[in-house]
């Protein structure tokens, strides 16, 4: 049976020479991150008189008895000083924020188990229950033979190590992608600023998921990381992000700011986001995309998927194909539900729903939930007032976004995946 130990069962105890002398006392454990899902241990902190010093983990016995000794001949009176990918279990990673990948949310370790697996100490769980840190306050400790069930398996946490005084250790990207971007938000509100910070450096790798993250931020923690970045970032960013979250971001920008970063926007992106900001915030056309896929009504269904295959419209926009006439007057609205089931030789007029449902750009919300209700859509077309040509399109997800309360993430609590 594998014998498991609490990290404060450990900390803190004197560790005796052969002879059953007391030389000192254990400070800390050194783990070595790399590819390793449960990190070795290489090694122990002890205390001497006031000096830090280092044991390698070969001369430190005891450690599942809980008499910690030290095993070698002497000891290296070298003030200990940690290389480049450790960690020290209590200082960087006890009573800390971790990052659960799993459940796509901050943990608190209140207590780091360590575990002898096939003559290897390795740091294998992270028990974030109140239970763990009472225990750990009163002093108490245990050799755990069967787990409590709020232990998380370290394979699945990753610290933050932008406080660790050596070279950076980063957050993988890899790790983090597996999230949706709206957990990784959720992630980055929790965290202080430095752990935010780390966080979106980490998914700043790619520029696509760090704009998806910064969509799913709430307004202040946009502003607060938008804050130390100049202009032209901040534009770069701007640039990745749907024109009508970009327009809603850009009116809470510190208003000197606003000008510089609009400039400095592709021009495609800057017509669209100029566009957009002509609208009031509360109506159809404060909410809408501009972004939408549309055929003409000569064009088949096959030529419709096509069209979707092609198009670099959010997913949410392309719920549905537009078809226009020559003049680019809409004429109707084919589901993609409707398109997939439909035979690829068959018009994709055929396959519209038609008299087209739809908004116009000063209608505000309300009227928009209530048009989209009433016709059990998720996306609907804003045409101009002439009934001539598409303007844009609102989403279900922008809509119902726009209708819940301020606040309403922290109210209902992170985004986390089941059980």
């Amino acid at each position: 049976m594998t014998t498991i130990r609490h990290l404060s069962s450990i900390l803190h105890r004197p560790i005796f020479d052969p002879d059953g002398e007391r030389i000192g006392r254990v400070q800390d454990l050194v783990a070595r991150l790399g590819d390793d899902p449960h990190p070795p241990i290489v090694g122990a902190v002890i205390r001497i008189e006031g000096r830090d010093l280092f044991v390698p983990v070969r001369k430190v016995g005891g450690l599942a008895e809980g008499r910690v000794t030290f095993e070698g001949r002497r000891v290296d009176l070298r003030r200990f000083e940690r290389r480049p990918g450790e960690l020290l279990l209590a200082e960087d990673l006890l009573a800390r924020h971790l990052i659960n990948l799993v459940r796509g949310r901050l943990i608190i370790a209140n207590e780091i188990e360590i575990a002898e697996v096939d003559g290897r100490w390795e740091v294998v769980g992270v028990d974030p229950s109140p239970r763990s840190f009472l225990r750990r306050l009163l002093g108490r400790s245990s050799t755990d033979a069967a787990r409590s069930e709020s232990i998380v398996d370290f394979a699945s946490i990753e610290p933050f190590v932008s406080h660790v005084p050596t070279a950076r250790l980063r957050i993988p990207y890899r790790k983090l992608a597996r999230l949706h971007p709206a957990q990784i938000a959720d992630l980055v509100e929790q965290a202080s600023h430095e752990e935010g910070e780390e966080i979106i450096e980490a998914v700043g790798l790619d520029r696509e998921l760090e704009a998806d993250v910064f969509e799913e931020l709430d307004t202040p923690h946009q502003l607060e990381f938008l804050e130390g970045r100049s202009d032209a970032e901040a534009a770069r960013l701007l640039a990745r992000m749907e024109p009508d979250n970009a327009a809603d971001l850009i009116t809470e920008v510190d208003q000197e700011r606003r000008l510089p970063i609009l400039e400095k926007l592709p021009p495609e992106q800057q017509s669209k986001v100029r566009r957009l900001l002509s609208y009031n915030a509360d109506t159809a056309g404060g909410l809408m995309n501009t972004d939408f896929v549309s055929v003409p009504a000569t064009a088949t269904v096959a030529v419709a998927l096509e069209a979707v295959r092609d198009s670099t419209a959010p997913a949410a926009s392309v719920q549905a194909v537009f078809v226009v006439d020559e003049s680019g007057q809409p004429l109707g609205a084919a589901a993609m539900a409707a398109l997939v089931r439909a035979r690829p030789d068959e018009l994709a007029l055929a396959a519209a729903r038609s008299p087209l449902a739809h908004v116009h750009a000063h209608w505000d919300v309300l009227r928009v939930a209530r048009k989209m209700s009433d016709f059990n859509l998720t996306v609907l077309p804003v045409l101009d007032d002439e009934h001539q040509r598409m303007v844009g399109v609102v989403t279900v997800d922008d809509l119902l976004e726009e209708l819940l309360p301020q606040g309403w993430r922290a109210d209902f609590g992170p985004s986390a995946a089941e059980e």
